[in-house]
């Protein structure tokens, strides 16, 4: 392999027996579209499972469908309908309250892609723009839900797992095309250094986030060659399912 990842020097930073295991792309979906044949070979290259977020509200039968074939496509809850419920002036949230109607929201995703899904629907929270209010946990629970995912190293948690995401190769407030490869590879080795002196949790598995519909070629060339190498370097997929059994 050549390009950015072979330039730098980071295999001598992170020993492979020091880096974690990771959980497969997380992404938004509502329906079956290119994007997704592409994903979905890129996971069969490298075989690594892909955790997909699936917005209930929006999702049709022709998605549970196509995925019942694709076993390394694993479905989870994102959400309800991907909407905005937050007050003027604050961070967009679909569940910015522990009230009623966020808790019915909640139950009704689960609700919904269990009866699309079966047994192969992951019981995990995703909830949209990586924010909830913090006391929805115990509903999640109670509904049937074994774990929430956001954004960033996970912290001391009471109530409910988490299993979040950390590395984002998307620049969302510049370009909307590729973050620089070296500032990602640089945000990977602070991950996983930090996960070596114990300031991060080093059981949490190293997620990757994807947003297909919206990879331009340098996203989709640049997650192959990062996942690849973290493989090649030792690093062990993740499946959600064993981690929620």
């Amino acid at each position: 392999m050549t390009g950015p990842l072979c330039d730098q020097p980071w295999r001598d930073t992170v020993n492979p027996k020091h880096l974690c295991p990771f959980g497969g792309a997380t992404t938004m979906q509502l329906r079956q579209a290119p994007q997704l044949d592409q994903l979905h070979a890129l996971s069969v290259q490298l075989d690594l499972p892909v955790h997909l977020a699936v917005i209930p509200a929006h999702t049709k039968d022709t998605l549970a469908e196509y995925m019942a074939s694709r076993q390394n496509l694993r479905p989870m809850v994102h959400g309800w309908a991907h909407q905005n419920h937050a007050e003027a002036g604050m961070k967009k949230s679909e569940f910015p309250h522990n009230d009623a109607a966020c808790q019915s929201r909640a139950s009704e995703g689960l609700k919904t892609l269990t009866h699309l899904f079966g047994s192969d629907l992951l019981p995990v929270f995703v909830p949209p723009w990586n924010r909830m209010d913090t006391g929805l946990s115990q509903h999640l629970k109670s509904a049937g839900y074994h774990a929430v995912s956001t954004f960033g190293p996970r912290k001391p948690q009471s109530g409910i797992l988490h299993i979040n995401t950390h590395i984002d190769p998307i620049f969302w407030r510049g370009t909307r095309g590729l973050v620089p490869p070296e500032r990602l590879i640089a945000q990977t080795i602070e991950r996983i250094e930090a996960r070596r002196n114990g300031t991060e949790d080093a059981a949490e598995p190293l997620g990757y986030l994807t947003h297909h519909l919206v990879h331009d070629p340098d996203i989709w060339t640049f997650s192959y060659a990062f996942l690849n190498e973290l493989l090649d370097g030792g690093a062990t997929p993740a499946h959600l399912g064993k981690d929620l059994a």
